[in-house]
């Protein structure tokens, strides 16, 4: 049976996913430094200011609040600007450091839009089982403040209302992140707004089942050696500046999962754009 080889790494599933990891690896052999340099600036950086910020101030002061609120959204768009940048490296061989920081800074607010506007449409389709609960008579300030004695338990329905809908949105949000897998190499590369959302869609179809399995393992690995770098470098933290630097040490822990967690992300990045140049080449094939 005659195929070449390139129509046999994008029909054929399991070669096709080996095909995108090994260029997602000659990707990060040659330009190992780029993505690292923008991942520790825009992913790392940001995340261990905001989370020491919060770590070291009091949270019942109204400034330390909004102080707080700012850098966690400067945060987030450091963060997709870096993913961006990354994306734009990972894509086109030819981008360089400089180049791939202004494409990213150039679609950074596109991409933001569409981060804010799926987590409402995320939030807004949360909001049954909160209104069945609170109908019910749940105590949330009571759950919250962990006051079992004034807690109010919901009712056989409402609970099974919940534990149902809640595996069932859990289901959907994996099934649409498997379908906007793309939607950053889209926003960089096409340069679409909204209409990304359609494309990364038209683009992953026939692939959903097997970037469910990309994302799962990518989730278990990613939560196994995160939380591996917090637990062993939180005990040693611990044994080192003694008892009364608890909070010091566990944010030490959380810089080292934010490092972890940075190189996975980064990891991600490369990938995507990677999955991206091959479905890309799929629908190009006549």
């Amino acid at each position: 049976m005659a195929t070449t080889g390139a129509t046999t790494g994008i029909v054929n599933a399991r070669v096709k996913m080996g095909t995108v990891w090994d260029r997602t690896v000659e990707v990060l052999n040659g330009r190992t430094g780029m993505i690292a340099r923008i991942a520790v600036l825009g992913m790392l950086l940001p995340t261990v200011v905001r989370d020491g910020f919060v770590a070291f101030t009091s949270r019942a002061n109204p400034v330390s609040m909004l102080v707080g609120a700012v850098l966690t959204i400067g945060a987030l768009v450091a963060m997709i600007w870096a993913q961006l940048s990354i994306v734009a490296i990972a894509t086109d061989p030819a981008v360089e450091a400089a180049s791939a920081r202004r494409q990213g800074s150039a679609r950074v607010v596109p991409a933001l839009g569409i981060t804010v506007l799926l987590t409402i449409v995320a939030a807004l389709l949360a909001v049954p089982p909160i209104v069945v609960l609170v109908q019910s008579g749940f105590d949330f300030a009571a759950a919250a403040s962990g006051s079992s004695a004034q807690m109010t338990s919901p009712s056989v329905g409402a609970a099974s209302f919940t534990a149902l809908y809640g595996l069932a949105y859990l289901l959907v949000l994996l099934w649409i992140g498997a379908r906007l897998v793309l939607l950053n190499p889209v926003i960089l590369n096409e340069r679409l707004g909204v209409g990304a959302i359609r494309r990364s869609i038209q683009l992953t179809k026939g692939m959903t089942w097997r970037i469910i399995g990309v994302l799962v393992l990518f989730c278990i690995v990613l939560l196994v050696a995160t939380g591996a770098a917090q637990s062993v470098t939180g005990i040693v933290f611990r044994l080192v500046l003694g008892a009364d630097s608890v909070a010091t040490a566990a944010f030490l822990a959380g810089v080292a999962g934010s490092i972890v967690t940075t190189a996975f992300t980064a990891l991600a990045a490369v990938f995507t754009a990677q999955l991206y140049v091959a479905t890309r080449e799929k629908h190009a094939v006549p």
